[in-house]
């Protein structure tokens, strides 16, 4: 009887440990399929633009059958990114009017790499003179300073700790000022920021983003879909981006493919948004467009 016992109960153990490790390959399985389904059809538009939103419907009916609150979620966003390439004001130099003029509203500045002695470009300079005119018709406002360590021969400069004694050295009161400075890319502009906010400002609800104007887009397009992405429903982000200003700067430009690596990044899957980031990864490998 012992002997039968025993066996009976390692049977037992033996199954109940194959159906966890099945149950766990499955969940990793699915969770691989979500991440392949929002990446292909964010690379899709990245690539093709408005001809490939018959493929995002698609990708989204088969997200849904996966993950419904995965799926609002992201057709907010495909919907975020459109209105930001093709509907979005751009207000010049200074916000406009009509915000709040609270410490509800946060003055987003996003950075531009540093000269190599961890001096500030003159498009950084130009970005500032527009958050300044902003900060000083929005006196209650927050204002966040980000972007990190981008000087090659200068490791204790950051962008946003330039930027902020600028702003300070030009008359904005400091206790105004927020410095998010481990950031390198947009996307960690985006994350590490609200981070800062959530954890230690969560009176903030308005984001204003300034930039030169052709990272506008990206930015108002980054911001919204991380508070998208956070939020504790698809459709009540606690969060929003409310409005913009910008330098208009003589050249530069962001493609709909950059914008898709950054969504990428959001999504947690870095190396691959690195890859689009440097120009190496293979649309071609995406079936053909119907």
């Amino acid at each position: 009887m012992k002997t039968a016992s025993i066996t009976r109960f390692l049977s037992f153990v033996l199954a109940f440990a194959v159906f966890c490790s099945c149950s766990a390959y499955a969940h990793a399985e699915e969770k691989k399929d979500k991440q392949k389904i929002i990446e292909e059809m964010v690379v899709d538009y990245g690539s093709y633009g408005e001809e490939a939103e018959e493929r995002v419907w698609d990708l989204l009916k088969e997200l849904r059958k996966l993950d419904a609150d995965a799926a609002d979620r992201w057709e907010s966003i495909m919907a975020l990114w459109r209105r930001a390439n093709t509907a979005l004001t751009l207000h010049e130099g200074v916000l406009p009017d009509g915000l709040p003029d609270t410490d509800e509203l946060c003055i987003v500045v996003l950075g531009f790499q540093l000269n190599p002695d961890g001096t500030m470009r003159d498009e950084l300079l130009e970005r500032l003179q527009t958050a300044k005119r902003s900060a000083e018709k929005y006196p209650n406002a927050m204002i966040v300073c980000t972007g990190g360590g981008t000087a090659s021969e200068n490791e204790f400069a950051t962008e946003a700790g330039e930027m902020a004694k600028w702003l300070i050295e030009n008359g904005i009161a400091p206790e105004r000022i927020i410095v998010e400075d481990k950031s390198l890319t947009t996307a960690q502009n985006t994350v590490f920021t609200l981070n800062i906010l959530e954890e230690n400002y969560p009176q903030v609800k308005s984001l204003a983003i300034v930039s030169s104007d052709y990272h506008i887009a990206t930015g108002t397009l980054l911001f919204g879909a991380e508070a998208i992405l956070r939020s504790a429903k698809a459709d009540s982000q606690d969060t929003r981006v409310v409005s913009s200003a910008a330098w208009r700067a003589p050249s530069g430009s962001l493609s709909t493919m950059f914008q898709a690596g950054a969504l990428i990044e959001l999504s947690g899957d870095e190396r691959t948004a690195y890859k689009i980031y440097f120009d190496t990864y293979d649309i071609h490998d995406l079936p053909p467009l119907k």
